[in-house]
Order: structure tokens, then sequence, then C-alpha cells
């Protein structure tokens, strides 16, 4: 095994924390059962390209994926870039940029994003993820409530009677034609760079060999193939990040 790939995979496989809450990046094909999606795709490139063997550490939620790299579990994963989560991991620069909505009731006053943050709105999100990190920072007067996950924030949303649930776009719709009576706000309320990471006391020299990895996967266009594979709309590549 080289040095570098010792750096990544100290057991010889590479464990790759692959979050299942977010249908953009993985989710479980309806017929194995097995985790499919970008990351995935992106995991075995990375695995093949170390010569080791790779191995999926699945989780139903963004936070249970992060906790996973940050304590070690797990060798690499595939985040939302966020500030707290960078205290413990390595970011890359972004691959993929997703856009983040709300979504209301069909009868609703809520009519734009800006007025969300007011008073007396109940705002539904999963807890951990990049929405809740986000939104934590951000909403001053809208109280929030965590739902278990990301998949599960507008059942959550409809069973607590709340005003607004917030998530991924694409998630938002494929609930939004599920259930009744339910719609989205116009446009987003910000947009998600979703980056592949590292624990943060793996070398420098990991931290480099991701960054120019994630570089090569967006430029060879690798991910927009992946993209288009897995039938994902809605999610633009990230531009180049200049590497120093």
């Amino acid at each position: 095994m080289t040095s570098i790939a010792q750096q990544f995979a100290p057991s010889g496989t590479l464990r790759a924390s692959i979050n299942l809450g977010n249908p953009i990046l993985a989710q479980k094909d309806p017929t194995s059962g097995q985790a499919m999606g970008v990351s995935v795709d992106l995991a075995s490139e990375l695995a093949r390209r170390l010569g080791v063997g790779l191995a999926l550490v699945t989780f139903d939620a963004a936070g249970k994926s992060v906790d996973a790299v940050t304590n070690e579990q797990a060798d690499v994963g595939f985040f939302a870039v966020d500030p707290v989560r960078g205290q413990g991991i390595a970011f890359t620069a972004p691959y993929v940029l997703i856009e983040g909505s709300y979504l209301v009731r069909q009868d609703s006053p809520l009519q734009r994003n800006e007025e969300v943050d007011r008073p007396g709105v109940r705002l539904a999100v999963g807890k951990g993820s990049a929405y809740d990190l986000y939104l934590t920072r951000e909403i001053k007067q809208a109280q929030l409530h965590r739902a278990p996950t990301s998949p599960t924030t507008v059942d959550y949303f409809l069973s607590e009677q709340l005003d607004v649930a917030a998530g991924v776009k694409q998630q938002l719709q494929m609930d939004a034609a599920r259930l009744p009576n339910l719609r989205l706000l116009p446009g987003r309320f910000m947009v998600i760079e979703q980056a592949m990471g590292l624990p943060k006391g793996r070398s420098p020299e990991a931290q480099a060999y991701l960054r120019q990895f994630v570089e090569d996967m967006k430029a060879s266009g690798f991910v927009a193939e992946a993209l288009k594979k897995h039938k994902i709309e809605g999610a633009s590549i990230a531009p180049a990040a200049l590497l120093r």
C-alpha cells in the first residue's frame, strides 16, 4: 500500500461515510437495498485510485455522518460545508451546489422566504442538517423545531402542526408530490456547498490529495455524469477552485 493510501485508509480499507438522508447525494437502491448515488460513485473512484478496498458506512442523517468522520469511525465523507463541522473535518472545495427551500401548507399566508423569520412562526428542520446549522445562526425571530432526520422533516412539520418546513429543495418537491395541499415558497433561502472531507487530524498530504481529487472529478465530467446517471435534477456543478 502506498504512503498516501496508508494515510487515507490505515486499516487497508477506505471507510466512506454515506448520508442517505440527502437524496441528491445518496439513497437506497429500491431493488438491492444497497447505497447508490453520486457520493457512492465518488467514494468508489477514490478507493480505486488509492488501490484499497471500500466499505460504505451508511447513516440516515447528516449529523451522524459528520460525527463518524470527526471521531475517525470513517475515513472520508460527503457533507455540506459549515464552520461548525469544520472544527473536526478538513473540507475540500465543493463539488455540487444544492438549493435549500421552504415548504408551507397551501393555505399558509406566507408567500416569500423573507416572511419566514417572524415572531410566532414555527419552523421544522432536520436535526444536525446543514439547514439546521445555518438557520440556528440566521433565524432571529421564528422558532426552530428539529425533526429526527431531514427525510422526516415534512412528516414532522405536519404531525406537530408547524408553519414551515426547511430542507433540500428536491426532497421537499417529492414530499409536496406525495402529500396533498403543500407548496414550496419560490426561490431559495440558501445554497448548500456539498464537499468531501476527512478527519482534521489526517496528514496535510492526504488533505491536499482529496482537494485535488475533487477538482479532477469536476473537471473530467465525472460528477456531471454521476448526476445524469442517477437522474438528479436541480443540483449544479460547483466552479473550479484555486488550489494552493
